[in-house]
């Protein structure tokens, strides 16, 4: 029973490698792909079928690239696109040129080194994730940059998959001149728009209705099957009909199906498969590590970990700190991409399959993975330190920390009928806007605060006057005139902690009203104990709750 045997091995033995690193306060990612060492040809004792392994894995990546697809957020990329894709592109480039050059350094072939160099430039977005979420900041505005920059970054991949194959197989070909690449490039291109086209024109409304007929049935079952057979079914069909990589077919799949009403309800029903199939794709990943490369290759594993965790992260924070962003925000960005992951593994057994790479390549991408998603949780938590460290001995550091930020204070053209009286809402997201349309309207006065750039830039061309910062910090607050505000209201995401906006609004404006957006009736409780004068929880209508209080404040103020 070998399919049954490796299965068993490699699930039962993810578990306790998995529990193991949780307990040290290491991602359990470590614990899998150790798990799939172990149970690897290149070490002693059991050896699970690689082959089935392999054929397992294969799933594992249908099923994280649906879930990747069923996550992406366009407009999330956007609210972060004039730092998250210039800085991903030129990250990736430069990861990838440090990559190549070490690559044909050791003797290898250029197209070898390339994707050798491509597969150290992208970080794993699992990693990013949980670790992210067990620091409470993914909803935070460095969060939400590290997060639009994996996503650039995961994209470009899930065009380097498409189009390897095809580069590959020309390259093999004897005499192929420049017309022989384009003509190729173009038909793979082709069979690209061709699918991405179904996709949007007949999966988008095809898909969501199958799932509604389905739904409509009652049965779970039939719903979480329905939701896997189109992951994995579309993969294949991408593959068969079109020559597409299974991978873009699954998160095509996901990207459709994300904007269905079915869309939570398909992530929540696919999440055990996907974690599951994932462990085995990590397991797999590790059975490909021969730990003699340890001994027989060191200063190259040595290399490998210094692009992944140096070289990709100071050109991440070169670039963050060049766009006029914090100190803070670029050590967070760094650390981020200080790791490998999910499509490092996903290139590098493609390149293998390709006979491009060879055979000690997969080790030192496991390697490098290893040594970098071990110590990322560690990185994380000397961001501040080693912020405060730079600032102290750095007098460059400090310029970059006190240097004027154009988006930090209110121009001086901005007109004084709107600094007086004012409301000062704090975020401009979904809520927010529509508390701004209502003021609008209403003829109010009113400052925006958000942590968003691009949000404030966006705002100032429409000629009203905002200022980015963290609400909690009284110069922000100084700078959006709290001490003339009639109002102050704070419309920012559920997860934002306002308490420090309320202390810090009342201890420069006394007595200032303050209505917030609380995520519950608990929360609320506390807001109001904290000294809001109101905190709306309505569920589903938070907007209209908080449009129709601050209309009756606003006049109860006047």
């Amino acid at each position: 029973m070998p399919l049954i045997v490796t299965m068993a091995a490699a699930l039962g033995l993810s578990l306790v490698l998995g529990f193991a690193a949780a307990r040290l306060k290491l991602p359990a990612l470590v614990g899998y792909l150790l798990a799939g060492v172990l149970i690897g040809p290149f070490t002693p004792g059991f050896v699970a079928d690689v082959g089935l392994a392999t054929q397992l894995a294969e799933i594992g990546v249908m099923l994280l690239m649906f879930g990747v697809g069923l996550h992406f957020s366009i407009d999330d990329l956007m609210a972060v696109r004039k730092i998250a894709i210039p800085g991903a592109m030129v990250q990736m480039a430069v990861a990838t040129a440090l990559g190549t050059v070490v690559a044909l350094g050791w003797g290898w072939s250029m197209a070898g080194a390339l994707v050798f160099g491509l597969s150290l430039s992208v970080a794993s977005t699992v990693v990013l994730l949980r670790a992210l979420e067990s620091r409470g900041v993914l909803e935070s505005q460095n969060g939400r940059i590290a997060v639009g920059w994996l996503v650039v970054e995961d994209l470009a991949m899930v065009l380097v998959l498409v189009l390897l194959p095809a580069l590959v197989t020309l390259g093999d070909a004897a005499g192929a001149s420049a017309t022989d690449l384009a003509l190729t490039l173009a038909r793979t291109l082709l069979a690209v728009i061709a699918f991405v086209a179904l996709m949007l024109v007949v999966g988008r409304r095809v898909l969501p209705w199958v799932l509604w007929q389905i739904s409509a049935t009652g049965s779970r079952e039939l719903f979480t099957l329905c939701v896997v057979a189109v992951a994995l079914g579309i993969a294949y069909g991408a593959y068969a009909l079109f020559g597409v990589s299974v991978a873009l077919g699954a998160f095509f799949a996901g990207l459709v199906l994300r904007e269905s009403e079915f869309s939570h309800r398909a992530a929540e029903e696919s999440l055990p498969f996907r974690d599951a199939f994932a462990v085995l794709f990590f397991v797999s990943v590790g059975m490909l590590f021969d730990p003699r490369v340890l001994l027989d290759r060191p200063l190259q594993v040595l290399a490998v970990a210094a692009i992944i965790m140096v070289g990709k992260s100071v050109a991440a924070a070169a670039l963050v700190l060049a766009l006029r962003y914090p100190l803070n925000t670029a050590l967070t960005v760094s650390v981020s991409l200080a790791q490998i992951g999910e499509f490092s593994f996903i290139l590098a057994a493609l390149g293998g399959s390709l006979g491009v790479l060879p055979p000690e390549a997969k080790s030192l991408i496991v390697a490098g993975a290893i040594l970098s998603i071990a110590l990322n949780p560690l990185l994380f938590s000397l961001i501040e330190p080693m912020r405060r460290w730079v600032v102290g001995r750095s007098a460059l550091a400090r310029r970059l920390e006190a240097r004027d930020d154009p988006l930090a204070e209110l121009p001086t053209s901005t007109s004084r009928q709107v600094l007086s009286r004012q409301v000062v809402l704090v975020g401009h997201g979904v809520v927010g806007r529509a508390v701004a349309r209502s003021l609008t309207e209403r003829g109010i006065p009113f400052v925006v605060v958000d942590q968003n750039r691009e949000r404030v830039e966006s705002l100032r061309e429409a000629g009203l006057a905002a200022v980015v910062g963290d609400a909690g910090e009284p110069s922000v607050l100084v700078q959006a005139h709290i001490a003339e505000a009639a109002l102050l209201v704070v419309a920012a995401s559920d997860s934002t902690d306002v308490r420090p906006m309320i202390e810090t609004a009342h201890a420069l404006n006394p007595g200032l009203p303050i209505l917030v957006r609380a995520a519950n009736a608990e929360e609320a409780r506390l807001l109001l104990g904290a000294g809001a004068q109101r905190a709306v929880h309505a569920q589903g209508a938070v907007a209209d709750a908080l449009v129709r209080d601050v209309a009756e404040a606003w006049a109860a103020r006047r």
